[in-house]
């Protein structure tokens, strides 16, 4: 308080104010050079240069400062260079996955399909066909979807909606589950990730598409690697025959074209089956217990920081396994397990984004 009347008193421009602080930064070093480390400086002269101290650590301290926020300063610099890559880079992400799935296509069109014609049975001929051409539509249907529907967006304009906080970007009021997407800059309701494959945020109105998607173009890598099983072993068997012996006729240039493109598809739909399949089962996950991907990490802080008081978190979004399935898939009577869940369907999810009372007042989703 003492400083505070100081400077009222003083009222001294912020030029003067940098110019101050220098020459008492050199009196002080004369000061002490003349007399002393051990001698006290006039009063004057240490209340400014205890409220300039005041002032620098200010700018970067205060009493919530902890190690989480130290490194999260640090990362910042890497988040916002990946985020500006991501941004830039997102359309390349998509043309790119495009490429790869029309190629498989091809290698299954071109290579495969003769094959089961010529070696399958009509009743497995049709098995292949039919489950095949549906994974194709509900990869196709449901990555269209989720690349050109918007994830929700907050009101900008003045409302009656409950909101949960601010947000500091964009200076609206956020209602709950409801984060700012740095990539898009701007606030997405129920947000998940934002997903470069899509170059499109993952919100509550496209959250259904990008898990669909992601199940269909498991299935369908696995269904490509199990088929194409024996005929990879055969390619590999006929390159592994040629290095080991020089006495082996080399392939003809059909040949060679059939097996590279049989070991391409299979090593390509293998490696994605696997890795999109851990993705796909963690979102699982995350959609039985009721939360997304940036809540995940705030229950688990949550929770944490309520056992240290003695206290249980329970996430209020949590409706119990069947149920989250339910409101996550939009099934509100059993017909919907078919024309909704494994029929291609855009019907929007239950809900608005903005409150999250549905659930508990639609007492008819419960016997489904």
């Amino acid at each position: 308080m003492v400083a505070v009347g100081f400077w009222r008193r003083m009222r001294l421009c912020p030029t003067f104010l940098l110019q101050r602080w220098l020459w008492l930064c050199v009196c002080a070093r004369q000061w002490h050079c003349r007399n002393g480390n051990n001698c006290r400086l006039p009063l004057c002269v240490r209340q400014i240069w205890a409220y300039l101290r005041l002032m620098v650590d200010s700018l970067y301290y205060n009493t919530l400062t902890n190690s989480d926020v130290v490194m999260d300063s640090l990362m910042e610099p890497i988040l916002w260079m990946v985020d500006l890559l991501t941004r830039r880079f997102g359309a390349v992400f998509v043309c790119l996955l495009v490429i790869l799935t029309t190629s498989i296509l091809l290698v299954v069109y071109v290579v495969m399909l003769p094959v089961i014609f010529d070696t399958y049975s009509p009743s497995w001929i049709a098995w292949h066909m039919s489950y095949g051409h549906w994974n194709l539509v509900m990869i196709v249907f449901h990555y269209y979807k989720a690349t050109n529907t918007a994830p929700g967006y907050p009101p900008t304009m003045k409302n009656s909606i409950p909101f949960v906080s601010m947000c500091k970007k964009c200076i609206i009021p956020k209602p709950a589950r409801t984060h700012h997407c740095a990539i898009c800059n701007t606030c997405i309701l129920k947000m998940d990730h934002h997903c470069p494959w899509l170059n499109n945020c993952v919100g509550h109105f496209n959250q259904r598409y990008f898990f669909c998607f992601c199940v269909s173009l498991t299935l369908g890598c696995v269904y490509c690697s199990i088929s194409g099983r024996n005929l990879f072993l055969d390619a590999y068997s006929a390159y592994s025959a040629i290095e080991s012996t020089f006495q082996t006729p080399p392939l003809t240039f059909r040949d060679e074209m059939f097996h590279k493109s049989v070991i391409y598809m299979w090593v390509l739909t293998s490696v994605v089956a696997v890795s999109l399949g851990g993705l796909t089962i963690w979102h699982a996950v995350l959609i039985s217990r009721g939360e997304t991907s940036i809540e995940r990490h705030l229950n688990n802080k949550e929770t944490k920081r309520m056992r240290k008081c003695g206290k249980v978190y329970k996430n209020s979004f949590n409706y119990g396994r069947l149920n989250n399935w339910k409101v996550f898939l939009g099934v509100e009577k059993k017909s919907h397990w078919l024309t909704r869940v494994i029929l291609p369907s855009g019907h929007v999810p239950i809900g608005n984004g903005l409150t999250w009372d549905i659930y508990p007042f639609r007492k008819d989703m419960m016997p489904v």
